[in-house]
């Protein structure tokens, strides 16, 4: 059982996702340069929405490599020793991350996610140490890490836990690049920060007032973005947990709807809606639909036209691609955010696969 979404939001000049130099990241599609903003940059700003922590409260995981470091301050502040503190520690990080720096507070080399689930075993187990007066032993401290840690974030996202891979997490949602349905360029903004305080009498290079000079990189166009969830997968790894799962699933939709990357947001406001939202549930074999931008698209009309147009052409050559299907169209007054998230949920949808 799928959900796919397929948005079409419009963003003005920014730079949401920056390049190793600053600019705004780019791909080359269709022959032709696109503006790029990438997964990682996408579900990090919607892991850490307000719609992910309203929806999924007690839910969500934490991404960290500080862990071992907190347990050690939580027994130091409980009256513990130090060196029970830090054979604890030691012991916990060991567990979580394979090897932590006694030297860097404790930190670890590498970013792992832990889920509720685990952090409240992590909480249990200091209280035992205080409780015994001694460290934990090894068991006790892998007993931490869990197959099903209760993230819906580690859920839908995935970890990696390179020292202990019998307990990594497959994904189950996959999430595109986000690229624009038509041809755009980088362009460079030229401006000046102004001294208040200096006057047009002194002699300055830069010109009177000019306290600094700088420029930076922004571009605009219309963003295509293709996210497939994997319910069965995304139940499993909630442990079985259907209404967990579909408000992960639910708070996924909204956030993709709602939230970009901040990324230069206080220079440029982007801030920005998807305007066109095609979902789609069913058994059959997901597929991107960005063939329908190769030739590149500039109008919102059109783009969606031709959005619907390659769901149909997919389901002529291929027989049906969805089972339902639901449509959000702003501009044409179809669909809300209510029945979206109902649909994404279970509930039937606005269009059947034959007439999306």
């Amino acid at each position: 059982m799928f959900v796919q979404l397929h948005l079409l939001t419009s963003y003005p000049p920014s730079n949401l996702n920056r390049d190793d130099m600053g600019r705004p990241k780019t791909a080359t599609m269709g022959g032709v340069s696109r503006l790029r903003v990438s997964s990682q940059s996408l579900k990090r700003a919607w892991r850490t929405s307000p719609v992910f922590e309203e929806r999924l409260q007690g839910a969500l995981s934490v991404r960290t490599r500080r862990l071992a470091g907190e347990v050690r301050k939580s027994l130091l502040d409980k009256g513990a020793e130090a060196k029970l503190a830090d054979a604890t520690a030691i012991a916990i990080g060991k567990a979580l991350y394979g090897e932590v720096d006694p030297g860097k507070d404790f930190r670890a080399v590498q970013l792992a996610f832990i889920g509720p689930a685990e952090r409240a075993a992590v909480a249990a187990l200091v209280d035992k140490v205080i409780a015994e007066g001694k460290a934990p032993s090894d068991d006790d401290a892998k007993a931490v890490v869990l197959e099903q840690p209760k993230g819906a974030d580690l859920a839908l996202f995935g970890r990696m836990l390179a020292s202990s891979p019998h307990f990594n997490v497959e994904a189950a949602a996959e999430v595109a690049h986000a690229l624009t349905v038509h041809r755009a360029e980088v362009e460079d903004d030229y401006f000046t920060a102004v001294d208040d305080l200096q006057t047009r009498d002194e002699d300055d290079s830069a010109g009177a007032g000019a306290g600094f000079v700088g420029e930076t990189g922004f571009g605009a166009g219309l963003f295509y973005l293709y996210i497939c969830v994997d319910m069965d997968l995304l139940t499993r790894n909630l442990g079985g947990d259907a209404e967990l799962a579909q408000a992960a699933v639910q708070a996924l939709t909204q956030a993709a709807a709602t939230v970009g990357p901040s990324g230069k947001r206080a220079s440029f406001a982007s801030r920005a809606y998807a305007s066109y939202i095609l979902a789609e549930r069913g058994d059959a074999l997901p597929r991107s639909l960005s063939v329908a931008f190769l030739k590149g698209t500039e109008m919102l009309a059109e783009a969606a036209a031709a959005l619907q147009g390659a769901a149909e052409k997919m389901d002529r050559a291929y027989g049906a691609t969805a089972a339902a299907r639901y449509r959000l169209d702003v501009e044409a007054g179809v669909g809300d955010m209510d029945g979206l998230l109902a649909f994404v949920a279970g509930e039937p949808g606005n269009l059947s696969a034959a007439s999306a």
